[in-house]
């Protein structure tokens, strides 16, 4: 027999997330109450094995001076002391150059670039046509019949980045729906509209060189405004923590 009409088309779209890679900047409460409980820390704190040891070598010098000859080291013998180790230590800190938190993607504002807000959560928008135009959205395809919802999603995901990007999907169960009725010059009994369901997941490529789709952008969420409608855009807001 031939299957029920069904007067809602179904939708899995995929919430792609590049996850920070560096912690956000400490306000300036963060900065006093760090500061605070790092001289609490310092003040209960223990001597280190190392501390430990150049107490006692500063002890060992001590009693060398008073008795003005050393009989505990063996004549040539290297030695090697707390502060020798202290100082190849600073030299080794000297060259050492942390990477910037600004970015040349951040510079110039390539918003196609994971290399960007390197402290924010990045979401995957593309260009796809819907009728007769063309918008922004999460990666999503119509569900086909034998798929459950999340495997739509996946298959979203993978029309658009490739079978071989690596993700973490999470739960079986969809974040979010987003529903909408069709113009009525085209809306039928059996075509009311379409219902999108949000699926989430965590990327875990490093390299989308050859899986990037032509009409992309990575955005942060107070950036999305710019990209999707107001009503879409809220549906995305309900389950879309920064």
């Amino acid at each position: 027999t031939a299957a029920a009409p069904r007067p809602w088309r179904l939708f899995g779209a995929m919430c792609l997330l590049r996850l920070p890679r560096i912690s956000q900047p400490l306000v300036k409460e963060e900065e006093e109450m760090a500061a605070l409980m790092g001289q609490i820390e310092l003040e209960k704190s223990h001597y280190s094995d190392h501390e430990v040891r150049q107490l006692e070598e500063e002890e060992q010098l001590r009693r060398r001076k008073e008795s003005m000859h050393d009989d505990d080291e063996a004549v040539g013998k290297t030695v090697i002391m707390a502060q020798d180790l202290e100082d190849k230590w600073e030299q080794k800190l000297l060259q050492f150059k942390a990477a910037p938190r600004i970015t040349d993607a951040d510079k110039n504002n390539n918003r196609t670039s994971l290399d960007r807000r390197l402290d924010s959560n990045l979401m995957l928008l593309v260009k796809q046509r819907i009728g007769n135009q063309e918008l922004w959205l999460l990666p999503q395809v119509e569900w086909q019949p034998g798929e459950t919802l999340r495997s739509t999603a996946e298959r979203a995901m993978a029309t658009f980045l490739g079978d071989h990007v690596q993700a973490k999907i999470l739960g079986n169960a969809p974040y979010g729906i987003y529903k909408y009725k069709f113009p009525r010059a085209i809306r039928t009994e059996d075509n009311v509209g379409a219902k999108v369901f949000f699926f989430k997941a965590f990327l875990q490529s490093s390299d989308l060189s050859q899986a990037e789709p032509k009409d992309y952008l990575w955005v942060t969420k107070d950036e999305l405004g710019d990209y999707l409608k107001p009503e879409y855009l809220k549906k995305v807001n309900r389950f879309l923590l920064d």
